[in-house]
């Protein structure tokens, strides 16, 4: 009897479309099934997608050291891990630039095309357009590009990372004055564009939006890319730089640095017995009343923290106190002056200073990551109980997030040459003025005349403004989990309508599912269980 041929199609060819294909493919070998793929990617580079594109400069760095990379390749892939690819000894301590990964994606990629289908009943194509609608068909999904050309197919899988979204009211406002004054407002990334704009920008005053790790990507476009260069005795300015970079955030706080290399970063380890203990207890938060939750997540950080902190004569109920204090407000507890959290946040990297309670929780939690997502995705939270938990999670990325140390020492060398300025750098006023803006913090101001946004969207369905998805929203395929989170999916990533029922063939993976699964900015998830269960769950379709 023949055997028929399916049909998928995947919107969006970044690291989590390639996570998927590569899951699909293993499990497809030694079966029968035929399946026709076609991938809709408009970028220049299917695979790597646009973050970590091969063009971007390589000063745009990882915040993962080489020791920490894991992505584990295909089974048989002649590619082989990050480390092992790449021609040249690794220190396992640097950073590696995100062009660099983006390189590794894609040879992953053509690994997979070349390898990994032709040993399955699997032909596939990547097209280089956008989608501009998503609709049922008979007993599948009709999926149209904006060239108008259409196409049927049984399975959609959207792994579109970040679509456009509609400007903040904030910056919306910025960008009508820009253009009414002459002013000017540039956006982090593509950072190969923004170092030409920057170009431009000698001797006048800059702002930027955001003081997370886009902004060191940023600060380097404005200063080296420029000319400039670091060393061990500071940073030695080209004369082509701005003349004051003014970086400001809602809170002006800098993410504290990972720490500076393995022998240290040991010290944060979990034995395997309380890494045991954590995974069941986020098993049981998952499933418990938001009320409940946290104090199981506390009770299985608390005995590890106190094992850490023990030689610093930190009390377990020093350690509780943090812990409830970071439950009922997640990322509010630092409240040092920025340039004061920024040396404290180094001299912690460093090793210079005792560890503190929120760092060692911060980097435990990190090392952690792989089991809470374990925990968490197939786990089917309650909105309520995910909002809590999520939130958590999302406060601890000041610690477990952290950029390079190296990067935290040229913000401070950009400071100490006085480039940058952090006076204005939480939540300043800013009005427009004839140039630009005026910023004003503590009976000080500043005059800008550029303002670069180096904010990440929140994973928000109501702002998005990029097709296909307004229209999914329209329909009902596609809604949020709650008020105040991203799309409701089932574990295999399959979509839940408004009434909360799945909508069979119809799959997103990725930060736009954010409450229904967490942890969802990092690399590794592209290629960690939600891949796979999203493949095993084509498999059972197809095979229904």
């Amino acid at each position: 009897m023949q055997v028929k041929t399916a049909r998928i199609a995947v919107i969006g060819f970044g690291p989590r479309g390639l996570g998927a294909l590569e899951a699909l493919a293993h499990r497809l070998i030694g079966t029968e099934r035929r399946i026709e793929i076609d991938i809709y990617e408009p970028g220049p580079h299917p695979g790597a997608g646009p973050n970590f594109a091969p063009s971007e400069p390589a000063y745009c760095l990882l915040n993962i050291p080489n020791r920490d990379i894991a992505i584990r390749p295909p089974k048989g892939s002649r590619v082989g891990h990050f480390a092992q690819w790449q021609d040249r000894p690794v220190d396992p301590d640097s950073f590696p630039s995100r062009a660099e990964m983006g390189r590794y994606l894609m040879a992953r990629r053509d690994d997979l095309f070349a390898q990994g289908f032709t040993k399955t009943g699997v032909t596939c194509r990547v097209l280089p357009a956008s989608v501009a609608r998503i609709s049922p068909a008979a007993s599948g999904w009709r999926v149209q590009s904006e060239s108008g050309s259409e196409a049927r197919y049984d399975e959609v899988l959207l792994t579109l990372g970040q679509p456009s979204v509609a400007p903040d009211a904030q910056w919306a406002e910025w960008q009508e004055h820009a253009a009414r004054s002459g002013a000017e407002v540039a956006q982090a990334y593509p950072a190969a564009k923004l170092r030409a704009q920057a170009a431009t920008w000698q001797g006048k005053q800059v702002a930027i939006r955001g003081l997370g790790l886009s902004t060191y990507d940023v600060l380097r476009g404005l200063t080296m890319a420029q000319g400039g260069r670091f060393d061990t005795a500071g940073y030695h300015a080209s004369g082509r730089e701005p003349s004051r970079i003014l970086p400001f955030s809602l809170n002006g706080h800098p993410p504290f640095p990972k720490p500076q290399d393995a022998a240290f970063d040991a010290l944060f380890d979990p034995t395997p017995e309380e890494t045991a203990g954590f995974s069941q207890a986020a098993i049981a938060a998952v499933s418990a009343r938001p009320e409940a939750a946290p104090l199981l997540i506390s009770d299985a950080l608390l005995p590890v923290v106190v094992h850490i902190l023990t030689p610093q004569n930190v009390r377990a109920e020093q350690i509780e106190n943090w812990l409830d204090a970071e439950w009922s407000d997640p990322g509010a507890q630092d409240q040092s002056p920025p340039l004061e959290a920024l040396r404290h946040g180094i001299d912690l990297a460093a090793g210079e200073v005792a560890p503190s309670i929120g760092y060692t929780v911060g980097q435990v939690w990190r090392k952690w990551q792989d089991a809470w997502r374990a925990a968490f995705n197939p786990g089917n939270a309650s909105p309520q109980t995910a909002k809590r938990l999520i939130d958590f999670d999302e406060g601890l990325k000041r610690y477990s997030y952290g950029p390079p140390l190296s990067s935290a020492r040229e913000l401070l060398a950009l400071i100490d040459a006085g480039l940058v300025d952090l006076s204005f750098a939480t939540n300043p006023q800013i009005t427009d003025s004839a140039q630009g803006w005026t910023l004003q913090a503590e009976g000080g101001a500043a005059e800008v005349s550029v303002i670069v946004d180096a904010v990440l969207p929140a994973p928000e369905l109501s702002g998005i403004v990029g097709p296909p998805l307004p229209d999914l929203i329209s329909q009902g395929f596609l809604s949020p989990l709650s008020s105040d989170l991203a799309a409701a999916t089932a574990p295999d990533g399959t979509l839940r309508g408004h009434d909360g029922r799945p909508v069979p063939g119809l799959c997103l993976l990725g930060r736009l599912a954010l409450g229904s699964v967490t942890a969802v900015d990092s690399l590794h998830d592209c290629f960690g269980q939600s891949a796979d269960r999203w493949a095993q769950g084509v498999i059972d379709r197809l095979s229904g």
